[in-house]
């Protein structure tokens, strides 16, 4: 099948595009991602998620979008301009996607477009599949309207899968675990306050995976949730990066200290989400790091 992917510069973008076969690569900056994924990629164009549609040239012979853009929800204190930064980098993004999908004179078939489980908000110990409903904070909120952005491309008779991620895990500057290393290596790392909060996880090579898993299997519409399938309390997670870096875990960061330091965000990191990719196990996904201390293995490995 032939590709094209928007966020191709991402943490996980490049994984993905080692799986595809010289994908079409849309880019605010073209000339920037050709020095860094230009080997992996086609055709690089131009696209600004915020400024309009893409071209409809460049869904020439396109048969999946995998929709990956989107700005990060940890990379700034949220301010008021960051939440709106971070909402509309989805929601008119996408929007805007699916206006260049309905212009294009042949639609693509599919469109796996990213979301999030923060969909779910907190729930506890709860058990959360698909079917789960959204809660109602900022982050559920973006998320639900940024599905039913990437849903209207199903009216353009496009099947449209939506990819709830979690704590993406892997070696590189980009990810989630880079964050978490350095008070692990100086013997400061410790679980987010009592540590019994769920963690949803996946490994970086999994979710690549998952991503043209949806491609590949018609019979997947609507959400799936791309986690790993054994999701871990922060605790749990906390003593298996320490064991794998030989370090203590014993300082819990405390929520009040964390609500200083990232303002609402801390919220989201305190966050209970015991998400299981019903979808994906249903239709046949095997995952290659199912179990987090195998994964954290491998990626601390790979980063050695």
């Amino acid at each position: 099948m032939k590709a094209l992917v928007t966020g191709a510069t991402g943490f996980v973008g490049p994984r993905l595009l080692r799986l595809l076969d010289k994908p079409v690569v849309v880019s605010r900056n073209p000339d920037r991602a050709k020095q860094s994924i230009g080997h992996l990629a086609g055709r690089i164009l131009r696209w600004d998620p915020l400024e309009g549609p893409p071209s409809p040239e460049a869904f020439d012979g396109i048969d999946v979008v995998y929709h990956l853009a989107g700005e990060s929800v940890a990379g700034a204190r949220w301010t008021a301009a960051q939440k709106a930064r971070i909402r509309d980098s989805r929601v008119v993004g996408t929007r805007h996607l699916v206006q260049g999908i309905a212009q294009a004179a042949v639609k693509p078939a599919t469109l796996v477009s990213a979301s999030a489980v923060g969909y779910y908000g907190s729930r506890g110990d709860e058990e959360l599949t698909e079917s789960a409903a959204p809660a109602d904070d900022f982050l559920a909120r973006v998320c639900v309207e940024w599905e039913r952005e990437a849903l209207a491309a199903a009216d353009l008779g496009v099947r449209v899968v939506t990819a709830r991620t979690g704590i993406v895990l892997g070696s590189g500057s980009g990810g989630a675990l880079a964050k978490m290393l350095t008070p692990f290596k100086l013997g400061a790392g410790g679980p987010l306050g009592n540590g019994r909060q769920w963690m949803p996880w996946v490994h970086v090579a999994d979710l690549a995976r998952l991503y043209v898993h949806a491609a590949d299997h018609g019979e997947i519409r609507g959400p799936m949730n791309s986690v790993a399938p054994q999701p871990v309390r922060n605790s749990e997670f906390t003593r298996a990066l320490a064991r794998q870096l030989h370090r203590p875990a014993f300082m819990p960061a405390p929520y009040l200290g964390l609500r200083i330091v990232f303002g609402e965000f801390a919220q989201v990191l305190f966050a209970s989400q015991r998400v299981i990719p019903q979808v994906a196990l249903e239709t046949g996904f095997t995952f290659q790091y199912p179990d987090v201390t195998a994964a954290l293995r491998e990626i601390l490995a790979a980063a050695a």
